[in-house]
Formats: structure tokens, C-alpha cells, sequence
């Protein structure tokens, strides 16, 4: 079934059409909140939250956007809300709570599986060190692969926005990462 005729039947209160458009989009909002906020717990209870405001929310979709970009802003705005309530635990998560958000190629022996897992935890830790307006810029262009337009409507910024934002995203992400490895790129394989 094409997702303009899931949402009009969710719409309707139909609980299984929107249980398909959960399917179609779950993963990517629990990795957006995840890469947001690097709690893997916290990341899955702010999807769901995320949903249940979609369904409250769905009578008022009136398809000016795609149901993906609408999705996006509410999630993007679920976790800023949460962030913002919880800034200061999340200050206090560690290295090894930080999780696999970011994709690496994750080699056949263990010494592959070993360094991917340093890469992945670096720039993770990098990313949490940025602000979240450059980490959410970040994980909606380079890890979901969204276009400059779609982020522009999810976070309501203009198109030349997006990319001054995630030019200066990706300077200070390199930057974090040069200061967590202080000149030890060899030794990690960066």
C-alpha cells in the first residue's frame, strides 16, 4: 500500500496502516534521537514518544510536506525539548554509553572489528562534544542521507543555512576529533 493511502487511513484511526508507517520509519527515528542523544534507552522511549505525538498529531497532516519531513520535525523537536529538560544527565554519560550510531566498516578479524569499533566510538565522542544544532545537521545530512531541502524544512532553516551549518559542523567535528586524538591519527587508523 503507498504511504499517502496509510496516512489517510491512519488518519481514520485505522491503528494498522499506522503501524506500518512505525515500520517504515522507526529505525530512522530511533537513530536520529540516538545519535542525538547517545542513550540507547532513552533514544527508544523518545521514538515512541515521537510516535505517539504523530498519531495526536496526524488529523492536522495536510501532505504540503512529505510524511518523512514531518516526522523528522516533530523527532527533531522531541529530543531538542528533552535535551533541553535534561542537559545536565546527559552531560554525564560516558564513553561506553555512547554506543554505534555512526557506521563504520566493521572488518572480518577482530583486529578490524577492534579498530572500527575506536573509529566508532571517536567520532561519536566528537559528536557528542558538538552542539546539537551541528550534530542533529550532521545526522540528518551524513548518516541519513537526507537532502539539503528536507533538512531545510525539518529544522526550518533556509537551504543556504543547511550548508553554511553543515560546512561548520563538519570543521568542528574534524577539530573535536583532532583534539580526542591529539595527533595520534595513525594509531587509530583516522
Amino acid at each position: 500500500m503507498d504511504e499517502k493511502e496509510l496516512i489517510r487511513l491512519s488518519q481514520e484511526g485505522d491503528g494498522e496502516a499506522f503501524g506500518q508507517l512505525i515500520e517504515r520509519y522507526k529505525s530512522k527515528v530511533f537513530n536520529l534521537a540516538y545519535g542525538l542523544i547517545g542513550d540507547r534507552s532513552e533514544a527508544d522511549d523518545l521514538a515512541q514518544e515521537v510516535f505517539i505525538k504523530a498519531f495526536y498529531a496526524l488529523p492536522k497532516f495536510q501532505f504540503r510536506s512529505g510524511f518523512g519531513t514531518w516526522l523528522y520535525r516533530i523527532a527533531v523537536n522531541h529530543v531538542r525539548d528533552y535535551l533541553r529538560k535534561n542537559r545536565h544527565r546527559l552531560d554525564e554519560l560516558s564513553i561506553h554509553e555512547l554506543g554505534e550510531t555512526i557506521p563504520g566498516a566493521s572488518g572480518t578479524s577482530f583486529e578490524e572489528r577492534q579498530l572500527a569499533d575506536k573509529r566508532r566510538n571517536l567520532v561519536q565522542t566528537a559528536l557528542r562534544r558538538l552542539p546539537e544544532k551541528y550534530r542533529a545537521i550532521l545526522l540528518l545530512r551524513d548518516m541519513q542521507e537526507l537532502p539539503y531541502e528536507e533538512i531545510s524544512r525539518i529544522l526550518a532553516i533556509s537551504p543556504g543555512t543547511v550548508d553554511s551549518r553543515l560546512h561548520r559542523a563538519r570543521k568542528r567535528l574534524r577539530e573535536k576529533l583532532d583534539a580526542i586524538v591529539g595527533g595520534k591519527g595513525g594509531d587509530y587508523g583516522l
